[in-house]
């Protein structure tokens, strides 16, 4: 047995205005489950707690909740002392029981035919990995579009998925999931990350239901542009001013001895729209013995189109971008952008590894900058995050430069094809990432990912940097320092 501290937000809505957190102390056996430690709460200290569950097995999604902020099955997740158990973001029956009716409510239903046939092997195998939702709606709780828009939400897009896919189903899907905000998706990945059957709704359901969409002439007008411009540049930005590539040179040396030597893949928004950030990792790459081979010959790597389901030229930029890094010998590539690693990590099959430049610099080690007096916020880009499961390694070299006060990792609305698409969805989480800056008293935000440096930049009057200008910032100031010392 052990004894463990945990907190438990309250609320019984027709009596309390706001939640209360109550504290409880409960023996459990060890291995508990937060399950268990609500039923010795209820068993021995307050029967009034309110809380759900069925099977206890993981496998009916009843028992959701959250634990440190985190959504959960309780009857999964190991109890840990000094943790705080709340309901999903939903609205609130009592306690931690949510309502979870009008969103089930709004999945869709199979529409058999008269003379409906079973499916074959290869539709069940594709059907697949869509049919083990449990309906807990943790993917729902944590959607940032259902926030700020009518986006009917990720499982009700799987769902619709799912059904496109059944021979038995007569229901026109397609337009269904258009109807029902099929492309107000940003690509943040929250749903996946938090479904306990690891459901890559994003990848699995709306960008395969986009692409059907796009095979029927339902695609955004703004998405076909982007798509057209990609065929005629080979790039997702319209060039207005001297690229990346062209201020410099192929093979970069380092300053001094070569710890490693990477590809650089630029992608299109640090080489046409964000020079400078680029231009700044190079000399922090130089500075700490990175040597930089820049193929010229690379170019867009097709996450826009990939996500806005345009997939007929998908595959010659796949090949086009393989064989700039292959043919060159190059056996690590490094992307700044995260939507670009993400796609290269996920989208691809390389004979090459794929390495975010905050992975790189952290796996080789960086020096010492001199720190800043400056305290910043860092934004969690989704694709870095989510996509790429990098977290520590910016906050590693951040905390090196600066003093950093967290923030919730939450989208800034940027991805997915939502800021040309659906610019007024982009604005409203743009406007509420900017509120979330506001509230951490930072001077500063940093962020590493080129879209959401661009979009967090409207919607704060903070300056918003990129980790490798942080770094380079506080390297000046070494030199500074080290130069008034030998004056």
């Amino acid at each position: 047995m052990k004894e463990l501290h945990v907190k438990v937000q309250r609320c019984d809505p027709k009596k309390d205005k706001v939640p209360r957190v109550e504290s409880y102390t409960v023996s459990v056996n060890d291995g508990a489950r937060v399950l268990h430690v609500l039923h010795a709460i209820h068993d021995t200290i307050d029967a009034t707690l309110g809380y759900r569950y069925c099977c206890g097995s993981g496998q009916c999604g009843s028992c959701a909740v959250r634990v440190n902020g985190e959504p959960v099955l309780a009857c999964m997740e190991e109890a840990q002392d000094g943790i705080t158990i709340a309901p999903l973001n939903l609205p609130v029956r009592q306690d931690l029981v949510v309502d979870l009716l009008p969103k089930i409510e709004q999945i869709a239903s199979l529409k058999p035919g008269a003379d409906c046939k079973l499916p074959t092997k290869e539709e069940i195998d594709a059907i697949k990995p869509l049919r083990d939702c449990i309906e807990c709606l943790a993917c729902v709780s944590v959607c940032p579009a259902m926030d700020v828009t009518k986006f009917l939400g990720p499982t009700a897009m799987r769902q619709e998925m799912r059904l496109a896919l059944d021979p038995r189903d007569t229901g026109d899907r397609v337009p269904d999931a258009i109807r029902d905000g099929l492309f107000n998706c940003t690509s943040c990945q929250a749903c996946y990350k938090v479904c306990p059957k690891k459901i890559k709704i994003p990848g699995k359901a709306i960008e395969k239901l986009r692409a059907l969409a796009n095979q029927r002439g339902f695609t955004l007008p703004r998405h076909r542009e982007v798509e057209a411009l990609i065929k005629e540049t080979g790039r997702s930005v319209v060039r207005s001013v001297p690229s990346f590539m062209e201020q410099v040179g192929t093979t970069i040396e380092p300053y001094g001895p070569v710890k490693a030597t990477v590809g650089f893949f630029v992608g299109c928004m640090y080489n046409l729209r964000q020079q400078q950030s680029a231009l700044d990792a190079i000399e922090v790459l130089r500075r700490n013995g990175i040597r930089v081979i820049i193929p010229r010959d690379q170019i867009c790597c097709g996450s826009p189109l990939i996500r806005t389901g345009q997939l007929d030229y998908v595959d010659t930029l796949k090949k086009r971008n393989i064989d700039a890094f292959r043919t060159r010998g190059i056996d690590t590539v490094m992307t700044m952008c995260a939507g670009c690693g993400s796609t290269l990590k996920h989208d691809y099959v390389t004979p090459f590894e794929v390495l975010d430049i905050n992975q790189l610099l952290t796996k080789y080690g960086i020096e010492a900058p001199a720190r800043l007096p400056v305290k910043a916020t860092y934004h969690d880009p989704c694709h870095l995050m989510r996509g790429q499961d990098v977290k520590e390694e910016p906050r590693q070299l951040i905390r090196q430069v600066v003093d950093l006060v967290e923030m919730p990792a939450i989208c800034c609305g940027s991805g997915g094809g939502v800021k040309a698409g659906v610019p007024e969805e982009a604005a409203a989480l743009g406007k509420r990432r900017g509120e979330k800056i506001r509230k951490t008293g930072a001077d500063i935000v940093i962020t590493s990912c080129p879209f959401c440096e661009f979009h967090i930049a409207s919607h704060t009057d903070k300056p918003v940097k990129n980790i490798m200008t942080v770094l380079l910032e506080g390297y000046r100031e070494k030199d500074r320092l080290a130069g008034k010392k030998n004056e």
